[in-house]
């Protein structure tokens, strides 16, 4: 048994992987055998994560706010606490919040062979964020 305690300090999402302030607390990560990844990742309004994918796909689950999320070639959708999300393996994607609310989700995958949990590409145009509009606040 290995017990983590509180206190490790919230990173900020590397710029590279997202537009926006986002801020990512570790859950678990790959070691021991184990190849389970998972943060909790915050996401002020108006940021995202770049596209991406995972070898063995990735589940998110929004705990707060309001957020977006989309598979190439797909509709922008709208994600709210309690949802839950599964992309694909090697389905190309995003999420984040929506503009003008703050979003945080629990998000869950396994590292490839390579020992990597994700493949990250191109950031998401303002554009191609837009697509969303404005997202109703309530159900």
């Amino acid at each position: 048994m290995q017990i983590t305690r509180n206190g490790a300090e919230t990173a900020p999402g590397p710029s590279d992987w997202f537009t926006g302030r986002v801020f990512v607390d570790a859950i678990a990560a790959p070691a021991q055998g184990s190849t389970v990844a998972a943060a909790s990742v915050h996401f002020t309004p108006g940021a995202r994560t770049a596209w991406h994918t995972h070898p063995l796909g990735q589940t998110i689950w929004v705990t707060e706010g309001l957020g977006l999320c989309q598979r190439e070639g797909g509709p922008v959708e709208v994600i709210r606490p309690g949802d839950r999300v599964f992309f694909e393996p090697g389905e190309n994607h995003w999420h984040g919040a929506a503009p003008t609310r703050f979003m945080t989700h629990v998000a869950i995958q396994q590292a490839g062979e390579d020992g990597s949990p994700v493949e990250w590409g191109r950031h998401v145009t303002d554009e191609e964020y837009a697509q969303a509009g404005s997202p109703p606040v309530e159900r």
